[in-house]
Formats: C-alpha cells, sequence, structure tokens
C-alpha cells in the first residue's frame, strides 16, 4: 500500500490521515471540500464550490496515478437537500461522460457546504509499486 499524505496545490489534512491510500489497481480518497488555500478560502457559489471540491480530488487522482475520468465510486456529503439539483448539473458537468456508482447523503458538516470522496481506477500502475 501506498499512502499520499498531501497532494501538490491541496490543503494539508487537518487531522491524522492520508490524503489517498493506493491499494492494489485502486485509489481511495479521503473526503475533499471546497478548500482554495485554507479552510477558510472557500468559492462563493455553491457550483463553484463542487467545481473546488472535484479539482481538489483531481490533484489528488494525478499525484497517486489516476484521474477523475477513472472515478469507479464517489459518495456525496451535502448539507441542505435544496443543493442536489445544482449538485447534480455540476456533477453532470464533470463526470457526466460515464458516470461512476455514487452515493448522495444529507449530513452536517463543520464550515463546509459538501464533502466529496471516491474511489478510482489506477491507471500509472508504477506509482502502486
Amino acid at each position: 500500500m501506498q499512502r499520499i499524505h498531501s497532494a501538490p496545490g491541496t490543503i494539508s489534512p487537518v487531522g491524522p490521515y492520508s490524503q489517498a491510500v493506493i491499494s492494489g489497481h485502486l485509489v481511495f480518497t479521503a473526503g475533499q471540500i471546497p478548500s482554495l488555500g485554507s479552510l477558510d478560502e472557500q468559492p462563493e457559489s455553491f457550483e463553484d464550490q463542487v467545481r473546488q471540491t472535484f479539482a481538489n480530488l483531481a490533484a489528488i487522482l494525478e499525484t497517486a496515478g489516476s484521474s477523475l475520468s477513472h472515478i469507479v465510486k464517489v459518495n456525496a456529503y451535502l448539507t441542505d437537500p435544496a443543493q442536489l439539483l445544482p449538485f447534480n448539473q455540476v456533477y453532470q458537468e464533470i463526470l457526466g461522460h460515464a458516470p461512476p456508482a455514487r452515493t448522495t447523503v444529507c449530513v452536517q458538516l463543520w464550515g463546509v457546504s459538501l464533502e466529496i470522496d471516491c474511489v478510482a481506477e489506477l491507471i500509472d500502475m508504477e506509482r502502486a509499486k
């Protein structure tokens, strides 16, 4: 197993966890939020927060040797049921080519409006060695 503590361009984890773990042919990411450079810096619109969260996931997946187009499972955590429609619109924009399996739930989060984690296939098998 390989662990990625902090991918370039993302904020460092705020607790004792890795941003991603590579196991076999899969990359498992920790939940990502719409942070730009710190927990306090987030885009204003919800749609841009979704895009930023996926940008953070993309940076982690790239560091691990994968990409957004290789995601097989997404878990999305929203803080308001009214967010589902705009979330789905941006999700379709980003992953609509071949949408992965997904679970979406509404929860209370700490200072953010959403969190997303995923599982993706490795495309760079050299990283898994």
